[in-house]
């Protein structure tokens, strides 16, 4: 796959994405009138499915627009003009300048236009990228980045975040994040809504009823509440499946932009043997750091379970392809 393919199949993700929250929050509102307010019995408006609507729009269409500012101001990220400007020593000053020098010379090299540079206040390496398009695109690298990596190795991150953004992963990746939360609010609305007895209606016209009927309401019950319970541990899932294969093309992007595979296979070594997590990144946005952020075992793991719940591949693997680049790069 191409980086042209890639682009598309990334922008057909993101609506792919929308369209699915849209259509589960209808669910939920449905079930909500069906179930809660008992629809049909003197409701003339589905309140339910009407919220679900008008929130599930909203939602998709903020956090497409704004969804990239609400991760860096999760994030605690100032920009770099501003951090330049607080910084209390010249060797700080001279960092932040190198960052913004990098990012410039790896824009040029992917051929886009340049991203805001922003700083992380947070001692453990770490970087992400967000944003819609390359256009409207930010890279966030923290303070403990740019203290523990070479200028090569620090090229080596901005390349892979780079990838990110010319490949349009920060579009799906930037909407999922914003989109969890939604998910997890509307969830744990809808469960405190069903332990207050909202559903004594439903439970008592399936016992009314008979046959069919009384046995259709019990299993729509049923799938409503297990969907509400699901709802935060699908939207986590969705949230490593649009990430962990895309590390890997982002390292092959970002060896291609620098030529340099080894400074990039190095600064992923120099984080992985950071100890520690990187606190101010939370957990719905763990998926579009460079590392994970959370420190999570399953991140080293390969299988079923890895795939399914890891938002990360495992790095020794990632370094390995790295230097497997190098090599052949060298022979050739």
């Amino acid at each position: 796959m191409n980086v042209y393919e890639q682009q598309a199949l990334n922008r057909r993700r993101t609506i792919y994405v929308m369209v699915g929250f849209i259509t589960f929050l209808l669910f939920l509102g449905l079930g909500f009138d069906y179930l809660y307010l008992s629809a049909g019995a003197g409701v003339p408006v589905p309140i339910g499915t009407t919220i679900a609507l008008v929130y599930g729009g909203g939602s998709s269409m903020y956090s497409y627009f704004n969804g990239d500012r609400a991760v860096l101001r999760s994030a605690t990220a100032t920009s770099a003009e501003t951090a330049l400007a607080l910084a209390a020593t010249e060797e700080e000053r001279l960092r932040i300048r190198q960052f913004q020098n990098v990012v410039e010379e790896m824009s040029i090299a992917a051929g886009v236009p340049v991203p805001a540079a922003y700083i992380v206040p947070d001692p453990d390496p770490n970087a992400f990228a967000t944003g819609r398009d390359p256009a409207h695109a930010s890279i966030a690298v923290t303070e403990g980045l740019l203290r523990l990596l070479t200028r090569d190795e620090l090229q080596g991150v901005v390349a892979h975040e780079m990838g990110h953004i010319r490949n349009y992963d920060i579009r799906v990746m930037t909407v999922v994040a914003a989109l969890v939360g939604g998910i997890a609010l509307i969830s744990d609305s809808a469960m405190r809504a069903f332990r207050s007895g909202g559903t004594s209606g439903a439970r008592s016209r399936s016992r009314e009823k008979k046959g069919s009927a009384g046995v259709l309401i019990a299993v729509l019950l049923v799938v409503w509440v297990i969907a509400i319970v699901l709802a935060p541990i699908v939207a986590r899932i969705l949230a490593t499946m649009v990430s962990r294969r895309r590390e890997y093309l982002a390292d092959a992007t970002g060896a291609e932009l620098t030529r340099n595979p080894l400074a990039l296979a190095e600064a992923l070594a120099r984080i992985e043997a950071s100890a520690g997590a990187t606190k101010t990144i939370k957990q719905g946005t763990a998926h579009l750091c460079i590392a994970d952020p959370l420190e999570r075992t399953v991140n080293q793991k390969e299988g079923w379970l890895a795939d399914l719940m890891a938002t990360h591949p495992p790095m020794a693997k990632r370094i390995e392809a790295l230097r497997e680049m190098a090599y052949q790069l060298a022979r050739s």
